[in-house]
Parts: C-alpha cells; structure tokens; sequence
C-alpha cells in the first residue's frame, strides 16, 4: 500500500488565481497541493473564486468546496490564512481588515521574510492597464480565455491517455503572442515599480497568470502563477529563500517514477 509522505513544512505558502466555481479550476491539483504542504502563513492573493463566472452560471463542484473546507482546516490548526481579494472576487473587498473562519481579509499586505526582505503582497489588477482603462474589454478577454481553457482541458486528456505530461496551451499563447508579451512585460514593471515606491524590497502578485522570480531595477518581482493552466504556488523556506513549484508536473513525474 502506497503511503503518502509527511507533507512539507515551509514558513510561507502563497497562492493565487484559484478561480473556485469554474470548470477551468484544477481544484483537485490544488487540493493535492494543499495536503502535501504545510506552512506558518498562507497567502491567498485573489480570484479564490471566481463571482463574475458565477454571476453568469452557477458551477460547484465537489472538489472545490473540500479546497474550502481545507483551507478552513488549516486555520483552525494555528496556520495564519491571509486573503488578499482580486477582482474576480472584488466583493470580498468590502470586508478588508475582518476575519471570517480564521481567515483574514486584506486588500493588500506587507509580509517580511525570514531574510529581512520587506514585500508587498497585493493581487494586481490595479496595476493592469485593461483593467484600469477599458473594463470591458476585460470581461470579453475573460471569455476568450475561458473558451481557450477549455479547449486546454480536452486537449489535457488526450495527452494524459497517451501518457505525456500536462501542457497549458494558454500559456504556450502567452509567451508567443507579441502583444501578450509586452503587456506581461509592462505588468511586471509596473508592480515592481509601486514595491520601489513605497522602499518596499520587492512584491508579490497574481492576476496575470505567469509564475516568475525576478529581479525588475533592484526589486524582487515574484509572480504565484494560477491553479487553472499552470498549477504553480510560491514558497518561501526557512531562511527566506523563495522558490515556485509547480505541482502538476512534479505530481505527474511521482506518479511516473512509482
């Protein structure tokens, strides 16, 4: 009978972009995560759930309600749940500063590492021009994206009865689309920017979708990626060290050298 290893303990965990109430969320890879990794402080930093998908169709799938009551769990057993809403779940901003089950509501926070290094953690769609300037064009880009993860997820099955790894097609899109690029590119500057700004270390973000440690002008830029293409979350480890995992392909390669 196969045993599951003592799960992971790092000093913090952050993840985003779970987008909970979509077909597109990979919840049962997050709920896998979750029960493998263990930390002193969990950041959650926006589109948790997604209420503009729910707004338009209701979808609750069983798998994401036990992500909820996991991270419920965890607060109850003394690890620090901290909620930084995005705008797929902007009303939960209206709560900044209460606590509901253990977990705390911030629109944003400041978190330090175990190094010394001071980071903002904010979601970052304020920092989004789209969003900023031309709303609606975001919510037609939602559903382009929703549409494109779909064809993800089919496209994901075969692949997976064939025995290849998992394969996010948006983010392939992502990396090859010039516009897409430079907007990546233009987000990443402007987040590290606001750290600058405020003689902040560094920043910790979602909202675009693409997980990345770097450095922008002297500033730390890390991205916690999602968990409906990528599957990645950003840890930290005792001596403050950052790292990003991604577990679909560390769960598949497991699963192929059991």
């Amino acid at each position: 009978m196969k045993i599951d290893p003592i799960p992971t303990h790092y000093r913090t965990i952050f993840v985003s972009d779970v987008h909970l109430g979509t077909r597109g969320c990979k919840a049962e890879f997050l709920l896998d995560f979750l029960k493998h990794h263990e930390s002193d402080t969990l950041y959650l930093i926006g589109d948790i759930i997604d209420c503009w998908r729910l707004k338009k169709s209701w979808f609750w799938a069983q798998s994401h309600n036990d992500v909820v009551q996991k991270v419920l769990r965890k607060a109850r057993k003394g690890t620090e749940v901290i909620l930084v809403p995005g705008n797929h779940d902007d009303p939960l901003r209206d709560y900044d500063g209460m606590a509901f089950g253990g977990i705390q509501v911030s629109k944003e926070a400041i978190h330090e590492t175990a190094d010394g290094r001071r980071l903002l953690i904010v979601h970052g769609d304020g920092f989004d021009g789209i969003m900023r300037h031309a709303p609606w064009l975001a919510k037609l880009g939602d559903a382009a994206y929703t549409f494109a993860l779909g064809l993800n997820h089919w496209y994901n099955r075969a692949r997976l009865a064939f025995g290849y790894p998992y394969w996010s097609l948006s983010a392939y899109l992502k990396h090859r689309v010039k516009d897409a690029v430079k907007f990546i590119s233009d987000f990443e500057i402007a987040m590290a920017d606001e750290a600058k700004s405020r003689g902040l270390d560094g920043v910790v973000c979602g909202h675009i979708h693409k997980a990345e440690i770097r450095e922008i002008d002297g500033i730390l830029y890390c991205n916690d990626g999602d968990w409906v293409e990528s599957c990645t979350a950003l840890v930290e480890h005792r001596d403050g060290r950052l790292e990003i995992i991604e577990w679909a392909r560390v769960r598949q390669f497991s699963m192929m050298q059991a």
